[in-house]
């Protein structure tokens, strides 16, 4: 058992407190991060005098070589090492001998994972808000397309009023955008080394911790020693942001299943992105929209699994905040996947522009523009209400829309109704008219699209300069 604090013991670890402590199945995966700061913190050391420059040369180049080897498949961290850190610190004492054991001089475990982690979010921030930026792409080119598409928009999930599906998409590019700022937000707020920091009252060793998070790329050191190994907000933080992406996709997912089935036909699955049934020949089955909703649940379950851990913890580090890693690489895993799938089935998707047009014209969308006709000419409204009302019961008793209505028809149950109605309650005019900031009329959409690229084009991916 490779262990960094035998010293104060006399009796071996039982086997199974030791398999039950030990974290390297999964904290391996911070070999990068974990060499990363270790090299920091050695040259920060030589600058201070610790070390000499040939101990910090001798230590870098092992270190160096261990991450080659690692990254080659020739070393592979084992059951053998309790955690990465002793990993890492074990295969640099076998190769360079007796200098690397003074790696650990002036930092602890507790910094030391500390620091692994926010290396790690840091980094993966950066790779989540790289998938969304790609996802807005897009949901963009999406909109560019269909922007004369027409649809009925849904409250209740009961057809509301015509829209465009580029002003539909365009509510999803939205939220993505939002998800963007907040990692942005996230990663501001995180940018804090806390290399330096000890077990939780510093050291006594003459670190400069300003050097170290500059060489680390960070904003500055932590402020408050204890808070710098106790503190895992940025991993909570990350994990909400995570569940909101999710909860996004799935909102997405849940449309595009609706708009597969054989009752709506809106949308048709490229084969790529569907599977069939085993037994049901005819089956083409939306797979990776209905994974996408499902695995939701198994993010928020990483957030709710670490709020529950952190909630009673007291001042400094304690070991239950070694349950921090495997939910959140799950979830980061998770998330990334589910973003780079939804946005290879968004591409393909092949949208039936006629059956969503039919939808909208049968589904009395216009009902609303008939009403304020009404309004526009002397009719108040809470009547013209009422009165449409009438107009749309008949209409279904008849099995037609208010456009298929006969004006004599209309003047039967408004005699304000004339010709021009029927212009009135045409979709094209329906959206068209609507020409508020936001809303699907040509001008306001292309106007929209246009903010829309220009924010991408401004928009510069998390961690990058």
């Amino acid at each position: 058992m490779a262990q960094l604090w035998g010293g104060r013991f006399t009796k071996e670890t039982d086997q199974i407190v030791y398999q039950f402590n030990a974290s390297i199945d999964f904290d391996k995966r911070l070999y990068r991060e974990d060499i990363e700061g270790s090299i920091a913190h050695v040259r920060m050391m030589a600058r201070q005098g610790i070390l000499t420059e040939k101990e910090r040369d001798d230590i870098v180049q092992g270190l160096t070589g261990i991450r080659e080897d690692i990254e080659s498949g020739k070393l592979e961290a084992t059951k053998e090492y309790e955690d990465i850190h002793s990993f890492v610190e074990a295969n640099l004492i076998q190769r360079i001998g007796d200098t690397g054991k003074k790696l650990h001089t002036g930092r602890s475990r507790n910094d030391q994972v500390a620091l692994d982690m926010r290396l790690y979010i840091r980094r993966e921030l950066g790779e989540v808000d790289r998938l969304l930026n790609h996802l807005l792409h897009t949901l963009l080119n999406m909109m560019e397309e269909h922007i004369d598409t027409y649809m009925p928009g849904f409250t209740h999930l009961q057809k509301a009023q015509p829209i465009t599906l580029a002003l539909h998409i365009g509510a999803y590019f939205e939220m993505f955008k939002r998800d963007r700022l907040r990692l942005a937000d996230i990663y501001e707020r995180m940018n804090y080394c806390p290399l330096g920091a000890g077990a939780l009252a510093g050291t006594t060793y003459p670190l400069d911790r300003e050097y170290s998070a500059r060489l680390l790329g960070f904003a500055g050191p932590t402020a408050n020693s204890m808070d710098s190994v106790s503190d895992r907000d940025y991993v909570i933080e990350f994990l909400s942001a995570l569940s909101m992406i999710m909860m996004h996709l799935s909102r997405f997912s849940e449309e595009v299943i609706i708009w597969n089935t054989n009752e709506y036909q809106f949308v048709e699955l490229d084969d790529a992105y569907s599977t069939g049934s085993s037994i049901m020949p005819q089956k083409k089955n939306p797979d990776i929209a209905e994974l996408v909703r499902g695995k939701t649940g198994r993010v928020y379950g990483a957030l709710m699994s670490m709020l529950t851990t952190m909630k009673g913890l007291p001042l400094a580090y304690n070991k239950d905040m070694q349950e921090d890693k495997e939910v959140t690489f799950d979830a980061i895993d998770t998330a990334k996947g589910c973003i780079s799938l939804f946005d290879g089935m968004a591409a393909t998707m092949k949208f039936r522009k006629d059956v969503m047009e039919k939808s909208a014209r049968n589904g009395f969308t216009n009902a609303t523009d008939a009403a304020d006709y009404l309004v526009n000419h002397g009719v108040p409204f809470r009547d013209a209400h009422g009165i449409v009302g009438r107009l749309v019961l008949r209409c279904m008793e008849k099995n037609c829309s208010i456009e298929e209505m006969g004006l004599d028809e209309l003047k039967a149950i408004s005699p304000v109704f004339e010709e021009d109605i029927y212009d009135v309650v045409s979709l094209k005019t329906c959206v068209e008219k609507r020409l508020t900031k936001g809303g699907p009329g040509q001008a306001m959409m292309e106007q929209e699209i246009a903010d829309s690229r220009q924010y991408l084009d401004n928009s510069r991916i998390i961690g990058e300069s």
